[in-house]
């Protein structure tokens, strides 16, 4: 079945649905509303039932969603009713930390293959993972099957990197590198810059602040009165 394009921020609600009711699920839970839903998520009943009817019918109305049921249907949306293979170029600090993360795995993504270019760090394994030559690129690709790749090195490299990474096929790029990446082939890349997203969060506490200083001055009397 063709799936519909739907938006970045609706495919981010759908995974956090999804969180939701694994979490649901692994504690038994049978049935959960669209309320629930939005309650726990921070979205609204309507943006709820809105996300899910873009794929179809689920639930009934008044009774709500089978947990189990409704949980299985957005991991197949999602693609994760399978193992994607991962392979990770840069084994720096962030590098390192990723390859650490043991809820990859389990989540279903299965990260087989790391790469980078500093002598000291080839051929070790870091959290089970060997760590090849970059030149081996093509060939591990190739030979493990990896289908996403995480860069998480220098911002310098990062487009040569993610160049080479879409001449050997891989079909997806999630960019850890603080520079925006542009390709000729469709391969899609999502970028996670912390600074920015660092940014964002000053700006929401400065403005917090001048909200605070500005309510402030307007209760102050004026003078004379």
């Amino acid at each position: 079945m063709t799936r519909p394009k739907i938006s970045d921020s609706a495919v981010r609600r759908l995974s956090l649905y999804l969180r939701l009711l694994r979490d649901m699920r692994q504690k038994g839970a049978e049935i959960v509303s669209s309320r629930q839903l939005a309650e726990r998520s921070g979205a609204t009943s309507a943006q709820v039932r809105k996300d899910l009817s873009l794929f179809g019918s689920f639930g009934k109305r008044g009774r709500g969603y089978s947990v189990p049921d409704l949980a299985s249907s957005l991991e197949e949306i999602l693609g994760l009713h399978q193992t994607w293979r991962v392979g990770l170029v840069g084994v720096g600090k962030i590098g390192t930390a990723l390859l650490g993360y043991r809820d990859l795995a389990r989540r279903g993504f299965d990260v087989v293959a790391a790469f980078d270019v500093a002598e000291g760090k080839i051929g070790r394994e870091v959290s089970g993972v060997p760590v090849h030559p970059l030149s081996d690129l093509k060939r591990v690709a190739h030979e493990t099957g990896i289908e996403i790749a995480i860069i998480a090195t220098p911002p310098e490299a990062a487009q040569e990197v993610a160049q080479q990474l879409a001449s050997v096929g891989v079909g997806a790029i999630l960019n850890f590198a603080p520079t925006k990446i542009a390709l000729a082939e469709p391969v899609p890349v999502r970028t996670m810059d912390m600074v920015l997203e660092l940014e964002g969060l000053s700006y929401m506490l400065t403005a917090e602040a001048r909200n605070g200083e500005a309510s402030a001055d307007d209760s102050d009397p004026a003078p004379g009165a």
